[in-house]
């Protein structure tokens, strides 16, 4: 099991992310991109809920990026 680093930079920013409750648009590496809000991140997956709730398990290897949203 990978040890989950909350000392990375990048777990820190989404802490930050998940803390604030800021909309996020997440584009994978297949193109396909959901926006909403992380609830939570383990070492390997990311919980968004969108805007009508809709809960969606993303894992951390399919992600190409991560870009906040106003």
């Amino acid at each position: 099991m990978s040890e989950f680093n909350s000392g990375l930079p990048s777990v820190r920013q989404v802490q930050n992310l998940i803390k604030n409750q800021t909309t996020v648009e997440i584009k994978l590496l297949t193109g396909d991109s959901f926006q909403g809000k992380i609830r939570w991140q383990d070492p390997y997956c990311f919980g968004l809920t969108d805007d009508s709730d809709q809960a969606t398990i993303i894992r951390i290897q399919a992600i190409a990026y991560i870009t906040p949203r106003a």
